[in-house]
């Protein structure tokens, strides 16, 4: 790659860092917060779950949208609305305002990641160079993520108002060099019969009260008819939205990509790791917090290490990828997924932060060989038009499978605490650590069908190549044969 291809995979990028630190310094900083401005539990979850509400209730139209009305527009308009809800959260005085900046924080990452990611699926040649741009795009997220725990402990110290006007300098800088880097023709096709707006709010519907129910779940049983009249809408949507894109004359979303194995067990693996891993360093949290009283500081230079893959990511994925393929290495991931896990599972109460590293260490080695090659496995092999489409599917996969790891954990935590007392709690975490471990072996399984999947594809057009050959070798002395008879 050129300079200025190198140039703009870095705008790109740094949107995906950009989305990485922001929710990971707000989790870090949502205690200080919350304390400050005198709010309620409630609230305070309400600030949390805001954005993911927001962006996994329109990550899928997000990515559609990047295709129908133009990635760039797409990109610098809701880059712009990002930066500007972020500024507004800063200048929050109470909790009403902060939910509201969140949330509308969220849609603006539901709109700008997937725009970003089919810039990169359709601005760089597919094989080797795009995927070396997702590897880095890959390792940029999980980076940014583990860096903004560290740097949001940093700026809580100098005040929680930073958490939030942090991003909008980034954000700026970003907004400047997108306006010059990123292409001006992006290939959008024109919309014919109008734009699908009775799939867009069906779609956006259903995927709002899914992630509520989602979010909900952390509740356990409290208030469950409220968590199952949301899943029952949700799924009443969901329904009339599959109706109203049959029908369609340009449906928002073509139902056959659906139909594409690889993309959907792609996006199936993405949900399960993710989920794992988020519930897993979520755990790990309470962990370090709640029992063993280390400071937010503390906690985030000890998980730093996750960070890891952010250099494993663009050095050695790319290479792994090479030589053993997409749908390998993945499951190397999911295995190796496994095993960081599963060493975490007889947590005591005393272990010393040695006995923790090669949990660590592994957790974001695990990240750097599965998450890249996930996002290449989903956006493989779809048509131009609808990559798009594709990254808004992997990021409402992704969207979703964190939230549902994150409210999973907790859920169980709840149900597995039964007493007082440092050992009770103890006993609370490694069942919640169970949950993890169970998403990243059902992951693995589904990674297993994708190798098999890949094995038949290569025996059947071997089988296809033997009889092509055989047929062309048998054509000369037909041919020889024929000439004969007429002589």
């Amino acid at each position: 790659m050129g300079t200025r291809a190198w140039a703009l995979l870095l705008v790109l990028c740094g949107t995906i860092f950009l989305e990485g630190i922001d929710v990971a310094m707000m989790a870090v900083a949502i205690p200080t917060i919350r304390s400050e401005l005198g709010l309620s539990t409630g609230t305070a979850a309400w600030v949390m779950s805001a954005y993911v509400l927001g962006y996994a209730g329109f990550t899928l139209l997000g990515g559609r949208a990047a295709d129908l009305l133009g990635r760039r527009r797409m990109f610098l308009t809701w880059l712009t609305v990002f930066l500007l809800f972020s500024g507004l959260g800063g200048f929050a005085t109470d909790g009403w305002m902060l939910v509201v900046a969140r949330f509308v924080t969220g849609v603006a990452a539901a709109f700008m990641t997937p725009a970003a990611l089919s810039l990169i699926t359709t601005s760089y040649e597919e094989g080797p160079q795009r995927n070396k741009a997702l590897l880095v795009f890959a390792g940029t997220a999980a980076g940014g993520f583990s860096l903004g725990l560290v740097i949001g402990g940093l700026l809580t110290q100098l005040g929680w108002r930073w958490v939030f006007f942090a991003p909008v300098l980034l954000a700026g800088a970003l907004l400047v060099a997108a306006v010059r880097l990123v292409p001006a023709a992006d290939g959008a096709p024109r919309v014919r019969g109008g734009f699908d707006l009775l799939g867009a709010v069906t779609a956006a519907g259903a995927m709002l009260l899914a992630a509520y129910a989602v979010v909900r779940l952390e509740h356990g049983l409290h208030d469950w008819p409220l968590t199952a009249l949301a899943v029952l809408a949700a799924a009443a949507l969901g329904g009339a939205f599959v109706a109203v894109e049959r029908r369609a004359a340009a449906p928002l979303v073509r139902l056959g990509i659906l139909r594409k194995g690889s993309v959907v067990r792609a996006d199936l693996g993405a949900l399960l790791f993710v989920g794992a891993f988020f519930g897993f360093q979520f755990v790990v949290t309470l962990y370090l917090q709640e029992l063993r009283g280390w400071s937010s500081l503390q906690t985030a230079v000890a998980l730093v290490v996750l960070g890891c893959d952010a250099v494993l990511a663009p050095t050695l994925t790319p290479k792994l990828v090479a030589r053993y393929g997409n749908v390998r290495v993945i499951l190397g991931g999911f295995v190796l997924a496994v095993l960081a896990y599963g060493l975490f599972l007889p947590v005591g109460l005393d272990w010393s932060y040695a006995a923790m590293f090669p949990t660590l260490i592994l957790a974001g080695t695990a990240f750097a060989l599965a998450y890249g090659p996930l996002t290449i496995a989903a956006t493989d092999g779809v048509a131009e038009q609808e990559q798009g489409l594709a990254g808004g599917l992997l990021n409402t996969a992704t969207q979703f499978g964190s939230a549902i790891g994150i409210s999973a954990v907790t859920a169980v935590y709840g149900l597995a605490s039964s007493g007082f007392g440092p050992e009770a709690t103890l006993s609370a975490f490694r069942t919640a650590l169970t949950v993890p471990v169970a998403m990243v072996v059902l992951g693995a399984l589904v990674s297993a069908l994708s190798v098999r999947a890949e094995r038949r594809a290569v025996r059947s057009a071997s089988q296809v190549s033997s009889v092509s050959a055989s047929q062309t070798s048998a054509n000369p002395a037909q041919r020889s044969g024929g000439m004969a008879s007429r002589k």
